[in-house]
């Protein structure tokens, strides 16, 4: 697989640090839709150049985790350290500033826009984002598909571009909210080989899967999130000894 070319742009856009490594840190993190209390108490680490992996069943609450990191809820409270800044009351547009990108499930493309439109429209807010021709090494099926409309495109198609809208802007830390949801398999296998060559790359990555067979493949350490809470986390090397438990809170 060919370099992504990006050593400069990881140099100036390595995802900040505190000196133990450490890139973000959530701690008795709660937050709220309206009156309905959907957080309780969320805590984990992410260290830099680690892809970890938020896994539970439907409505645990993983995805509220990733809108309560960007600043999407409004009602939240509790840490969210990022880089050694706390960013618990900062606003979605500041979070992004400071080099944090969210991919949604919905992957939000503008079906009225062709691929090229869509990668170009996100602000680029940091420095180190990667060209066009970068995208076009990792995504080769998006430069097929320039001039085509959102609404054009297959599921696979339109979930690299969400992916590689969010390369674009300069972020070195990249949540992902079920990048495999409703894929076929083929496309499943070149989602996973793009994180991991983006984690080869320096990024930093949090992902919120379902699907724990491709999470396997790429995470190096897993929290387990039920009814809004963490209650359970372990490295990638202890997932053989952990198997009866992922089989009780998860069923695979």
């Amino acid at each position: 697989m060919p370099d992504l070319k990006m050593a400069e742009a990881t140099a100036t856009n390595a995802a900040p640090s505190t000196a133990n490594g450490q890139v973000l840190s959530v701690q008795n993190l709660e937050a709220w839709y309206g009156e309905s209390h959907i957080l309780h108490g969320i805590n984990f680490d992410v260290n830099a150049g680690e892809v970890v992996t938020l896994l539970g069943r439907n409505g645990a609450g993983k995805t509220s985790t990733l809108k309560s990191i960007m600043g999407i809820i409004g009602k939240r409270t509790g840490s969210v350290n990022f880089g050694g800044r706390e960013i618990i009351r900062a606003t979605s547009d500041r979070i992004a500033r400071m080099g944090v990108a969210f991919c949604p499930e919905e992957r939000g493309i503008f079906a009225s826009l062709d691929v090229r439109e869509n990668l170009l429209l996100p602000p680029i807010v940091r420095s180190g984002g990667l060209s066009l021709d970068q995208i076009f090494d990792l995504f080769p099926n998006l430069k097929e598909r320039l001039n085509s409309q959102g609404t054009k495109l297959s599921g696979g198609e339109q979930q690299m571009l969400a992916i590689a809208r969010i390369l674009r802007t300069g972020a070195s830390f990249l949540m992902l909210d079920e990048p495999t949801e409703g894929l076929a398999p083929v496309i499943i296998q070149q989602i996973g080989h793009t994180i991991a060559r983006l984690k080869n790359e320096g990024f930093t990555i949090l992902l919120v899967e379902q699907n724990f067979r491709f999470a396997s493949t790429v995470a190096d350490r897993y929290y387990i999130v039920e009814h809004g809470q963490v209650i359970d986390g372990f490295a990638n090397s202890e997932l053989s000894s952990n198997m009866d438990k992922l089989h009780t809170y998860l069923g695979v």
